[in-house]
């Protein structure tokens, strides 16, 4: 049984409607928060909540467009009354090698993945009740960086240090900001590694506890840093990647050049 550890505090998380997010979103209504699932599909949004139920509502939120933030973020104060707990878990990657990569991709990946949880640290950190916690969703990448990954993995590393910034600007109010850093998680967003033979048997290989993640395997621990039990806790970049961080990255170029019968 659920805590209700969460009990009377509302929730933001961006990327809420699949995924890391969702799993957050209903981890958290589970522990007795209120949540606003915000998603740049808002058909997807409102389904997700629906799903969830009546203490979750969605709303449109593009990360990239200030103005869409800062409207999300009024909205979640005008429909609950008050913000406790930010999740900035919008984000994607892509491969390129740095020789061949666009400046439209990078900037794409860059304004979504960190650009995107600037606007809603900002946004947020305003109107927030002090005492609260932001927790941003960064990645395995962060610390172990992958050849084709230039743009999301300065991204994530992006993300560390700015959740590092937040929480040194905002321990005054006593809101605490802290990274989480997942391995491979099954999610939509993810499947491409399925679809590239080799690459998951790589990464579980990688991985000293044997398996890949499930998306409530992040929202667990995002759980704990949304309650008072990490009232403590500020400043951290914890990794949740079954142990990855202490091996190596699989070779993502050696499996593309499979697929396409390239010799490496």
């Amino acid at each position: 049984m659920a805590s209700l550890q969460l009990s009377g505090r509302v929730a933001f998380i961006t990327g809420g409607a699949n995924g890391i997010g969702r799993a957050c979103a209903e981890r958290f209504v589970a522990d007795g928060a209120q949540v606003v699932i915000a998603d740049i599909f808002e058909e997807q949004a409102h389904k997700t909540a629906a799903e969830i139920g009546a203490s979750a509502v969605g709303v449109q939120c593009d990360v990239t467009n200030e103005n869409s933030v800062e409207s999300a973020i009024a909205y979640a104060i005008d429909t609950f009354g008050s913000l406790d707990i930010v999740v900035a878990s919008a984000g994607k990657g892509g491969f390129s090698p740095i020789k061949d990569q666009s400046l439209e991709m990078w900037n794409d990946i860059v304004g979504l993945c960190l650009t995107g949880v600037f606007l809603t640290i900002k946004h947020a950190s305003r109107v927030m009740n002090n005492g609260g916690s932001i927790i941003t969703i960064a990645s395995l990448n962060a610390i172990q960086q992958a050849e084709g990954l230039s743009a999301y993995c300065a991204a994530k590393s992006g993300v560390v240090a700015l959740t590092r910034v937040a929480a040194m600007e905002l321990g005054a109010r006593d809101i605490r900001a802290n990274s989480i850093l997942p391995g491979l998680v099954e999610t939509q967003l993810t499947q491409t590694f399925w679809n590239m033979p080799g690459v998951v048997e790589e990464f579980i290989e990688n991985a000293p506890l044997g398996r890949f993640a499930t998306p409530r395997d992040i929202a667990n621990v995002a759980a704990f840093l949304a309650s008072d039990d990490s009232s403590y806790v500020t400043g951290g970049a914890h990794s949740v990647d079954g142990g990855a961080s202490t091996k190596r990255y699989p070779d993502i170029p050696a499996a593309i050049a499979r697929i396409s019968g390239v010799a490496q």
